[in-house]
């Protein structure tokens, strides 16, 4: 994970603790790097802020991986709502994401759509790839409730047993651009040694207390760039015995097709495998859904020794 900048209050994400509740916490502010994924690709307001909302829980729960070379990736897929494809990852402190819809589609939906009116029966597959251990986990939950926030609830409860908060804001300023700001809240069950497990007890009194603080937390707050995450867990959480600071690192645009790096997977593929991708002019266009750009790479460029 990449270092931070503390003065910063926008592409952060901040990990803490509430040690005598038993409970850890992450917020994420995404702002000029939101913008710059974006940027990338003319979306109308209702999927600008669905790849908003992505990016921002890509955010929260990438964070969780221990290591710079793990990556979290969320895709939601269906044939029969407006949105087909939806796509979201985090590596190191880097976000990406897009996704494909239908214009018509989503023009018949008016300005605040469901989940349901987005994507039909649609689920959320949650993938964790352990880069050390080579290990990867993934959960798929259906896409219901008011947003994605609600999914990735969900699939704490259902995976991981875990009872968890997830909240997400998204707003469009007319100087600022899109901001996006989300929290996760969890009670972890290594707390409860010798008692009843906490994933049948969303009514512990811990849980509760840190429930109902938790959900005070406003979106203006979420997404208020002169607010530091710092100041939102200070707000929250003041009259606990110790707010214990965690893992704290910058965001930032993230895309990984660079020609080298597409150069290097074509180069595993056998020439004549190659000769089949390529034009008539010898060119294989390489098309980068992520950040909506062409990469042309030659078979001699292929060929050359390198």
């Amino acid at each position: 994970m990449s270092e931070f900048d503390p003065a910063r209050t926008e592409d952060r994400v901040l990990g803490f603790a509430l040690p005598a509740r038993n409970v850890r916490g992450r917020l994420v502010r995404l702002g000029p790097a939101l913008n710059a994924v974006l940027a990338a690709h003319r979306y109308p307001p209702v999927i600008e802020k669905l790849v908003a909302e992505a990016l921002v829980l890509a955010a929260l729960l990438g964070a969780m991986l221990k290591d710079d070379e793990g990556q979290l990736t969320l895709q939601a897929q269906t044939e029969q709502g407006a949105v087909s494809l939806l796509v979201a990852d985090y590596m190191g402190g880097a976000v990406r994401g897009y996704a494909q819809f239908d214009e018509q589609r989503l023009a018949e939906l008016g300005e605040n759509p469901t989940l349901f009116g987005l994507f039909g029966k649609g689920y959320l597959a949650i993938t964790f790839d352990q880069a050390v251990t080579g290990e990867r986990y993934q959960g798929i939950v259906p896409l219901e409730g008011t947003g994605l926030g609600a999914a990735a609830e969900h699939y704490f409860a259902q995976s991981e047993q875990i009872p968890s908060i997830v909240k997400i804001a998204v707003r469009h300023d007319a100087e600022e651009g899109c901001i996006g700001g989300g929290m996760l809240l969890q009670h972890l069950p290594e707390g409860e040694v010798g008692r009843e497990r906490l994933h049948v007890r969303h009514d512990h009194p811990d849980w509760e207390h840190v429930m109902i603080l938790g959900n005070t937390l406003s979106e203006e707050e979420l997404t208020d760039p002169a607010l530091g995450l710092e100041d939102i867990a200070w707000r929250l959480f003041h009259e606990e015995d110790e707010i214990r600071a965690l893992s704290s690192a910058d965001l930032r645009k993230g895309c990984r097709c660079d020609p080298e790096r597409i150069r290097g997977v074509l180069g595993r593929f056998e020439p004549a495998e190659r000769t089949s991708m390529a034009d008539e002019r010898g060119v294989i266009a390489v098309d980068c859904a992520f950040c909506s750009r062409i990469f042309d790479i030659t078979l001699a460029e292929l060929q050359a020794p390198h």
